[in-house]
């Protein structure tokens, strides 16, 4: 194969038809027309998409829960005089931020066990702290160490739930997607992993108090002893159950079961 340096476009025309050779002018102003509205549009989006993830502290104030609208932070889950966790009607994750720089995040998970689908596990979180929000649009989230809390309830390996402090400093890409009218907050992992979205359902946030709700002692202590066994969360299996029921799979093997017993008795009767 033979390579020629190029000569641009009208010699390729001018073998098909010579009089093509040059290109019309009409030809390159519509090419060149095309190029710019191409470039035009290129960074627009790029400009719309920075917008979006870049989102002021201002878009983050306010509480924001998955769809549920079920798990929302502040007192109705989490209860600091009583040190105790009130468990939701179905599971979900809340975040709420304030205007100076406090955030709290709520989330109660039920997590399937399929090797023994009737015992699920359940989990409750709480934290609270400062957040900072840098100009790359990641989310840095410092909970304050002594405050934290975690339920974690496996009915199979025991009747009691397990109680702890709970401290995980985390860091997500936050952006905020207007669409239709909706607030919503999207947060990825520092994996890029996404979380489930978020709705606005406050503003102002429903918080706690952003101040350490349970000092540690010099002994290392706190007021209130919190590696401890409580009662399990009595709702857990019945999330997973519900879950269940409305499985296709099992639906049509009962339909085949009722069929099969009908034609038994037809043939019988």
């Amino acid at each position: 194969m033979l390579h020629r340096k190029g000569r641009g476009i009208g010699p390729f025309l001018g073998f098909l038809d010579p009089s093509l050779a040059t290109p019309p002018k009409y030809l390159l102003i519509s090419v060149a027309e095309h190029i710019e509205k191409m470039l035009a549009r290129y960074f627009s989006l790029s400009l719309l998409a920075t917008a979006v993830s870049a989102a002021s502290i201002s878009d983050l104030v306010g509480t924001w829960s998955t769809k549920s609208r079920k798990v929302v932070t502040g007192p109705d889950f989490y209860d600091p005089i009583n040190d105790k966790f009130l468990e939701p009607n179905l599971t979900g994750i809340s975040y709420s931020f304030t205007e100076d720089g406090h955030y709290e995040e709520a989330y109660y998970r039920a997590v399937a066990n399929p090797v023994n689908p009737s015992c699920p596990k359940g989990i409750m979180q709480w934290q609270h702290g400062k957040f900072v929000l840098n100009s790359d649009g990641s989310l840095e989230l410092t909970p304050i160490a002594s405050d934290g809390r975690q339920l974690v309830s496996d009915p199979c390996s025991s009747s009691l739930a397990t109680y702890t402090r709970y401290n995980q400093t985390e860091t997500f890409n936050v952006s905020k997607d207007p669409y239709h009218g909706i607030q919503r907050l999207d947060l990825k992992r520092f994996d890029d992993s996404p979380m489930h979205p978020m709705y606005l359902v406050y503003q102002p946030p429903q918080m706690l108090p952003t101040t350490t709700l349970n000092p540690v002692s010099e002994t290392g202590k706190s007021k209130r002893h919190v590696a401890r066994d409580t009662d399990r969360l009595p709702g857990v299996r019945n999330l997973i159950t519900k879950e269940e029921l409305t499985n296709p799979d099992r639906w049509l093997w009962v339909g085949v079961f009722a069929t099969a017993l009908g034609g038994i008795t037809l043939f019988y009767s």
